[in-house]
């Protein structure tokens, strides 16, 4: 008996792998398809599918490949490529590494999408005015998606962490495929239908442009369009927007934001919860007290205006007055009484013979000291007098004329410096008894020494 060699995967994959990548055909291969489900990685690698409509194959053009791009490429771009073979070993799969790649038009599906899109838009189906405001505090959360995707855990878990009051109910759909539009728009109107649910989530997890495009079928569109439930659309595709993404009410990149966005966090609201708690106890506290002290000073007033009391306060004021009324007129019979005696004691010593004697002494003691005064003035003024007209004396110009000085002027000017005047001017100089007119026939300037 013959014995059997077994290979073990890996052996088989590089064998395989050598097959792919040193046969001849397949080290330069042209190809041409469209793109589907492409990827642009933070580092600048691409990664998609190229497809037609009866296969398709996984690609990866790397960075320093990316950069000599002249356009951007984008789901449904129909695409000319050159390329070589490649086997990834440990996932067992195959695919072809980019080298370049050009336009060769646009897929047919992004056709149908962008042509559909600009029919919506023109006819308002997309416009914020027909948008309705999501719940705050939703009571039940419709949930229109495949019931075992891990798109309805994530929302099924995210509601229970955030907002537990809140129930969630399931409509089973299918999202992919030839019965996807159907389905996903019958659950909608039926949802719409059970008036069960406050807020409508209808979405699914990430995929191709062909998986997702259930969520671009005008059937499906229309339904959303005309629910009565606010609706967020909740497609997995964070980078792209389908078509139920811009009808809807809100939209959210994935399920599991779609879930947060419908729902309040229950660590939110038990701080608001917490807040007003001790925002209560405060107004309360300081009710308490305002309303014991409104208490007091009402008890205070009560006792104030009581008959009794009222009689005993004037009865206190009577017996004040009564006191001090007596003590009053008591101290003032004293004090007219001891004023009495002080001015009967002055009217005996009162001598009108010796007080006559006394104001003519002083008269007489003024009259010597006002006559003395007014001697001093006189004598001191003359003095002054006879100082201020000596002083005027020698500041009289007509008594330096005495002596031989001599003033001249021009034009009424007084003349203090030869270049005051020039030659054949008219000056005229004063001496004591009269005036003497000259003109200038010559002038020789000197520096007296002072």
């Amino acid at each position: 008996m013959q014995q059997v060699r077994y290979l073990t995967v890996s052996a088989l994959t590089k064998y395989l792998k050598n097959i792919l990548e040193t046969d001849t055909h397949l080290r330069q291969i042209y190809i041409k398809g469209e793109i589907s489900n492409l990827t642009k990685h933070s580092r600048g690698h691409f990664y998609f599918t190229l497809k037609d409509d009866k296969a398709q194959i996984r690609v990866t053009m790397f960075a320093n490949y990316t950069l000599k791009l002249n356009f951007n490429p984008k789901d449904g771009d129909k695409v000319r490529i050159l390329g070589t073979m490649s086997l990834y070993e440990a996932g067992g799969s195959y695919n072809i590494n980019c080298f370049q790649m050009e336009p060769d038009g646009i897929g047919d599906l992004f056709l149908a999408y962008e042509k559909l899109k600009n029919e919506l838009q023109s006819k308002g189906y997309f416009d914020p005015s027909h948008k309705k405001k999501i719940p705050t505090y939703p009571k039940t959360i419709g949930v229109i998606t495949s019931p075992t995707g891990a798109a309805v855990r994530d929302i099924i878990h995210t509601v229970k962490r955030r907002y537990p009051l809140a129930k969630v109910l399931i409509y089973p759909a299918l999202v992919q495929g030839e019965g996807a539009k159907a389905s996903i728009s019958a659950q909608i109107i039926q949802a719409n239908k059970d008036h069960l649910a406050d807020t409508l989530i209808v979405g699914r997890g990430g995929g191709s442009i062909e998986d997702l495009w259930g969520f671009n079928e005008l059937e499906v569109v229309m339904a959303i369009y005309g629910s009565e439930i606010p609706v967020i659309s909740a497609v997995g595709h964070e980078t792209d927007f389908t078509l139920s993404d811009f009808v809807s009410d809100l939209r959210a990149p994935t399920p599991t934001a779609a879930a947060e966005l419908a729902t309040p966090s229950k660590v939110d609201l038990i701080d608001v919860v917490v807040n007003h708690r001790l925002t209560l106890i405060k107004q309360f506290d300081a009710y308490i007290k305002n309303q014991s002290v409104r208490l007091m000073h009402l008890d205070e007033r009560l006792a104030q205006v009581s008959p009794k009391a009222h009689i005993e306060k004037h009865k206190e004021r009577f017996y004040n007055q009564t006191y001090l009324l007596r003590r009053n007129y008591l101290l003032q019979i004293d004090a007219k009484k001891q004023m009495f005696k002080y001015l009967d004691k002055e009217l005996k010593a009162f001598n009108i013979t010796y007080l006559i004697g006394f104001k003519k002494q002083n008269l007489t003691e003024k009259n010597q000291q006002l006559l003395k005064a007014y001697q001093y003035q006189t004598e001191l003024k003359n003095n002054q007098f006879m100082k201020a007209v000596d002083a005027l004396r020698h500041l009289n110009p007509l008594s330096l004329m005495d002596k031989g000085y001599t003033y001249t002027t021009k034009h009424q000017k007084k003349i203090e410096s030869i270049d005051s005047i020039e030659l054949n001017d008219t000056i005229e100089t004063r001496l004591k008894d009269g005036v003497i007119q000259s003109v200038v026939t010559k002038k020789e300037k000197q520096t007296w020494k002072k």
